[in-house]
């Protein structure tokens, strides 16, 4: 089970505060950007427009989704920050993909900035890509880091006319996604899980040198997860306490059941982190207990010789007059007593069940 983590950092030390520097996997692909502009009677889709076409949206009626894929292109996020008022610091953090998810209240929108997990079933691989969302009166931004996402059932609900999200505010899509986010997290533990049991089964039945590495390896990440959701922990409350105009109260309910989804997404993290650490002391343990059975063997057999070599070395000495030097029988009989010496021996560690 591997586990792998990428991202890339650039040094912004020295530069003055709202400077837009992208900070993350260098890509080559081109940005997609996709609209959804959409009413309790109508909805309009567009995939892959250009930068120009979507800005044109900010003026039109309805509730207008704007997805970015790809952060890459410093003039596209710029761009759409001067076309919806966002504040330079916004946009300095949406670029930066190391950020620590948080949420930041300001007059005319609220910034969200969380993790969004996926789980690679061949690769055996979870990226964590971070995600942006901007929440405003009558629009929802939204930055990824590249293209693919966990939103087709949220784009689904779009076009079905008789959903809630096409009667509803920006508030209760910018809820969705939050949702649809921390909901899928749970699939990627389940993943985790699986692979933790497999492990925990392989250690039982064979806990070989070769295993170590993957427990050190899934261990750290398990920490990397925690500290990706763990910021998270709170958040929503302390949002739902301010005074926020942008947020419904038919809306905060809802913000209250995912902010107790993100706390027991936590607690799953902290179990397969005590799950990780118990792996850990049971391959101790059973390499300790390896340990001890190969050196009770070997002290049993130097416990076995210790009389045997007592007697061979009385009559490996080189003295003329030892008595049954020149019997016939010395020898037979000299080996006959060892031998019963011997068996003596096993069948009393046998008796105290020592083997």
């Amino acid at each position: 089970m591997a586990y792998r983590f990428k991202k890339s950092s650039i040094n912004k030390s020295g530069l003055p505060p709202g400077t837009l520097v992208y900070r993350g996997k260098e890509r080559q692909e081109e940005v997609k950007i996709t609209v959804f502009n959409y009413s309790n009677d109508d909805y309009l889709e567009e995939q892959d427009i250009s930068l120009e076409e979507s800005l044109t949206y900010k003026e039109k009626a309805g509730i207008k989704w704007i997805n970015i894929d790809g952060l890459h292109n410093i003039e596209v996020v710029k761009s759409l920050g001067e076309a919806f008022n966002i504040h330079s610091l916004v946009l300095e953090d949406i670029l930066d993909t190391d950020h620590r998810p948080k949420v930041d209240c300001y007059d005319e929108f609220v910034y969200f900035i969380i993790k969004l997990f996926s789980y690679d079933a061949t690769e055996e691989e979870i990226d964590i890509e971070q995600l942006s969302i901007i929440l405003g009166d009558d629009f929802v931004l939204t930055f990824q880091e590249k293209e693919g996402d966990v939103f087709d059932n949220i784009r689904e609900r779009i076009r079905n006319q008789s959903s809630r999200l096409r009667s509803s505010g920006s508030d209760y899509l910018a809820y969705v996604l939050l949702d649809v986010i921390v909901d899928n997290y749970f699939v990627v533990l389940d993943e985790i899980g699986e692979g933790l049991f497999l492990m925990e089964e392989d250690l039982l039945l064979e806990p070989s040198q070769d295993i170590l590495p993957d427990i050190q390896q899934v261990k750290r990440k398990m920490i990397f997860l925690e500290k990706s959701v763990w910021p998270l922990k709170g958040i929503l409350n302390n949002l739902l306490k301010g005074d926020n105009k942008l947020f419904k109260e038919s809306t905060t309910l809802y913000l209250k059941d995912v902010n107790d989804h993100i706390e027991k997404a936590i607690d799953t993290i902290q179990t397969f982190r005590d799950i990780i650490n118990g792996m850990m002391d049971t391959y101790l343990s059973n390499i300790n207990n390896k340990m001890n059975e190969i050196m009770k063997v070997l002290t049993i057999i130097s416990t076995i010789f210790i009389p045997l070599t007592f007697i061979a070395g009385i009559y490996g000495m080189n003295f003329r007059y030892m008595p049954e030097l020149e019997s016939k029988l010395g020898y037979p009989i000299t080996l006959i007593v060892m031998s019963a010496i011997v068996i003596g021996m096993l069948v009393y560690f046998k008796k105290k069940k020592w083997l």
